[in-house]
């Protein structure tokens, strides 16, 4: 045999022998098909309903009751205040309900007013007269309320031109007197929550404007002295206020007392809270505050 057919047969051998190595090297389970535990990931099991519904569904907060601050609040802010009417409203004597939060049931109002006649009209300037907390509503009297005759002259009294610093005294309602008031009665069909002035301002907005009307207590505020002004705004009665200032600082007493003093000067107690609750009596002489007790 010739040295280049030796060299020829010797390739050839190995070269055979290197692919039928190869050939059993591949991993035979590359032809198999994968077993279903492999071909797809394991679903997971349905949870239990308890625990899908706390994760579905955060704890809500608990509603904060109304504090005895906002009560004063509020009636240092709205009671006294002159609005617009927006809508017609009636002179029903136990008041018209309004449902806090929906809309003014219209049907209900036509019926109302047609059988207890319209104490305000829409345009009509009103003054809040009284505010009512009550468990779930807040009764909100116009004019005096229902149940009273009201002269809108002898309460509304703004600038209008004149000598500087002369009041004059006008009055924008549709006659020289309302013949009777009204009451809206907020119900909030809930305990009621706590909320700040323009919150119920805002709650009644369907059927009155503060912003078309000066505000009276903000104005009248602003023409105090430095230190009522400063009284009222920190919520307490001091010595020499009047009735008014008092009543804007502390809003209107639980109680009141009249007796005489050792002097034969005829006194009047205006007492705030309950004992053994925070108490405050505001003692007056005339229209003048001579005396502030706190007890605690």
């Amino acid at each position: 045999m010739s040295r280049w057919a030796y060299l020829a047969v010797l390739t050839l051998v190995f070269t055979g022998s290197d692919i039928s190595k190869r050939t059993d090297l591949r991993p035979p389970s590359a032809l198999l098909p994968m077993p279903d535990s492999l071909a797809t990931p394991e679903t997971p099991q349905n949870l239990p309903s308890d625990f899908v519904a706390v994760t579905q569904s955060a704890p809500s907060k608990k509603p904060t009751a109304l504090k005895e601050s906002s009560r004063l609040e509020i009636v240092r802010y709205v009671s006294g205040e002159f609005a617009r009417a927006e809508k017609a409203i009636p002179g029903a004597r136990k008041g018209f309900r309004v449902a806090v939060g929906k809309p003014v049931d219209e049907n209900q109002l036509k019926y109302a007013l047609a059988n207890t006649g319209i104490a305000v009209n829409p345009g009509d300037t009103v003054q809040i007269t009284r505010i009512e907390f009550r468990e779930k509503e807040i009764a909100i009297d116009l004019n005096g309320g229902s149940a009273h005759h009201f002269h809108l002259r002898d309460h509304l009294q703004v600038g209008v031109g004149g000598p500087v610093g002369v009041p004059m005294t006008t009055s924008t309602a549709s006659g020289p007197e309302q013949r009777v008031g009204a009451t809206l009665i907020l119900d909030y069909g809930r305990a009621l929550p706590d909320m700040s002035p323009d919150d119920l301002k805002r709650d009644l907005s369907p059927f009155l404007d503060f912003e078309q009307e000066k505000s009276a207590a903000v104005n009248w505020i602003d023409t105090l002295p430095p230190e009522y002004k400063k009284a009222i705004q920190e919520g307490h009665a001091i010595v020499g206020m009047n009735h008014d200032m008092v009543v804007a600082a502390l809003g209107r007493p639980d109680h009141k007392v009249r007796e005489k003093n050792d002097n034969g000067d005829e006194t009047e107690d205006w007492i705030y809270g309950t004992p053994p609750s925070k108490t405050v009596f505001v003692t007056f002489i005339g229209d003048k505050v001579t005396r502030v007790r706190e007890f605690n």
